[in-house]
């Protein structure tokens, strides 16, 4: 989940100043976090504290809980960046869906592939948290697709292994290359412009730095495609530079610290 919030932070700049090359600052001093980590660390404080059983009330409760973890984090730090719709639903009483597919249930997934022993555990959690929004079949399959790719590379998976399963039960072509996707590629805020993309930096990579380098190098959704090939570049290399992790971790306020740590302890990247 760290690689995540890396990933979100050094991509944030990116966002509004996309670059074509893999040689660029890491930091800026408008650098930040923004919506991805917000919502990120939602997601892992409402595991923390879900219900561990299999009852249809609890399976609920656990739901419940996702969509009132995301309200509570966002309005708490509501200048983070949110997309119009997911805003005037945080602000809003309804916890009723809005049937997105953007790539908002895909970025905020990675603790979901962290914290489950199996895929079947981690595809049904990913479409519970996405679904109190992103209820779309798009939206849906876009969350599913990174907590299985993080999920997969943490349990020691290899990179074709982990392309060939996400091809096989997503549908997305990871057979480009980001040599070939680059020249062309724009904003793409949905899960099938920006998901594949993402997977396919991080499959091309040879560390986890040079995952995010290669997520940033395509332009477009700077932070997001570089949260969710950090997410699972950190789930497979396992290592993320000292220096970056503290230089991300002096980003974030007390609470995000508190909860990314208590995640971490529990959850730990090994």
């Amino acid at each position: 989940m760290l690689g995540a919030i890396v990933g979100d932070v050094i991509g944030s700049y990116y966002e509004w100043h996309n670059v074509k090359s893999e040689e660029f600052p890491l930091f800026h001093r408008f650098s930040r976090f923004t919506d991805d980590t917000v919502l990120t660390l939602a997601v892992a404080d409402a595991i923390l504290n879900r219900v561990n059983t299999n009852s249809m009330l609890d399976s609920r409760k656990n739901r419940k809980l996702y969509a009132t973890k995301m309200k509570q984090y966002a309005r708490r730090y509501p200048d983070a960046g949110y997309g119009g719709r997911f805003e005037e639903w945080m602000k809003g009483d309804s916890f009723r869906p809005y049937r997105s597919y953007g790539n908002g249930s895909a970025m905020r997934v990675s603790p979901i592939g962290l914290a489950f022993d199996s895929m079947e555990e981690v595809l049904e959690e990913a479409k519970r948290s996405a679904e109190v929004t992103h209820n779309h079949k798009k939206g849906i399959k876009g969350a599913q697709a990174v907590a299985s790719a993080v999920f997969l590379a943490r349990t020691g998976k290899t990179k074709d292994y982990i392309r060939t399963f996400i091809t096989s039960n997503f549908g997305y072509n990871l057979d480009r290359t980001l040599a070939s996707i680059r020249p062309n590629y724009m904003f793409d805020s949905s899960c099938e412009g920006s998901v594949p993309e993402a997977i396919i930096a991080f499959l091309e990579s040879s560390d986890f730095m040079d995952a995010l380098r290669k997520a940033i190098s395509l332009g477009g959704d700077s932070d997001t495609i570089a949260c969710i090939a950090g997410a699972i570049a950190h789930a497979y290399y396992k290592d993320i530079p000292i220096d970056i992790a503290l230089a991300v971790k002096l980003k974030l306020d007390i609470s995000l610290w508190e909860t990314l740590n208590q995640f971490m302890a529990r959850y730990p990247v090994i």
